[in-house]
Formats: C-alpha cells, structure tokens, sequence
C-alpha cells in the first residue's frame, strides 16, 4: 500500500511563513503524528504538546528556505528529523546533557540508537495514515457497513461475519472489497 505524501502544493504555501490558513491545515495534518511521536519516546501530553510548537516554529523559519527535491527524499524523512531533533533538544534542556532517544512500544521504553528513530517514525507515520483514512471511512458509511468491516478487521471469516449479521457472503465480499479500495484510495492520496 502506498502511504500518503505531502502535496506540493501545501510545501509551496508553507514557504510563506504569514500563510496562517497553510500552517494550519499543515497542523491539522501532522499535529498528531507529531504528538503520537513524542508520546511513543515517553513525553507527557504538556511536553509533547511543547515539542510539537518547537517543530512548527522551526519548520516556520526553515520553510522559506526550503526547496522540495525528490531525489534527495521525502517531505516525511524532513519531517521525522525536525521531530527527532525537537525532542532531543527538549529533553536535553530539561536536563542540561544530551540525552539518548528512548522509544516507548507501549511496554516499557528501550533505549534506541538513532536508526531505531526512522523505523519508529515510519511505523507512526503509517498508522497516523491508516488512522485518518478510517476516520474518514467512518464519516462515509452507516452503523451496519462499518460494524461488517469492523468484524472482519478483528480477524473474522467473511463466513463468520455473514452468519452472524445475517448477509450472504458475496454481500460480505463487496463490503470488504469496497471498503479496502476506499482506504487505498484514501491513503494514497
């Protein structure tokens, strides 16, 4: 599946750093990836919510600047750096040292090299993704529909899930096939 990019056209607006209306549909965009990251390397909501503003007023000041270059990488990879950099800066004022990143898998943190960081920031920026097109497919769809999907997300047969709503199987089929192809779609773009 291919995970969404950022338009070009939202990084050319952002070059404009006055572009309230830019900024704020870039933070509508990301501002929770951002915060689900810091919270995965073990911020509190208040410190997250401050590492966020680090990163917006960088990307603020560095945005002018910036020139979208495919082949050097992607807007997400510029994106995981700033993130990875606020909160390494963060925590090394709270402390007064530079201080190693920790990522939290929701078990207990483990201290991580800053390879580690990319793969956490992929994985977050996958689910932030996954997340906002499900949400998405929520607004679109009645009780019934998503109840079918919702089954067959938790690992239902598409047998299992046409006994118990009461549907036919091929009717299980086209609900399963029309949902995926709106969640593609939806991620894709």
């Amino acid at each position: 599946m291919q995970w969404s990019t950022t338009r070009a056209s939202l990084l050319i607006r952002l070059r404009d750093p006055h572009d309230d209306a830019a900024w704020a549909e870039f933070d509508r965009l990301y501002g929770d990836l951002i915060l689900r990251s810091t919270r995965r390397l073990g911020l509190d909501t208040a410190d997250g919510e401050d590492v966020r503003q680090m990163v917006l007023l960088g990307l603020v000041r560095s945005m002018p600047h910036f020139e979208f270059r495919p082949e050097r990488g992607r807007f997400r990879g510029y994106l995981g750096r700033a993130v990875r950099n606020a909160i390494v800066r963060f925590r090394s004022r709270q402390t007064g040292t530079r201080l190693v990143l920790r990522v939290n898998d929701g078990v207990e943190p483990t201290i991580a090299c800053e390879d580690d960081w990319d793969e956490v920031w992929e994985e977050e920026w996958r689910l932030h993704h996954l997340r906002r097109a499900l949400a998405s497919i929520r607004q679109a769809h009645d009780p019934r529909t998503l109840a079918v999907f919702q089954d067959l997300l938790d690992g239902l047969s598409v047998q299992e899930v046409a006994a118990s709503r009461g549907m036919t199987r091929d009717a299980v089929h086209k609900v399963k096939q029309r949902l995926r192809d709106q969640l593609r779609s939806i991620i894709a773009n």
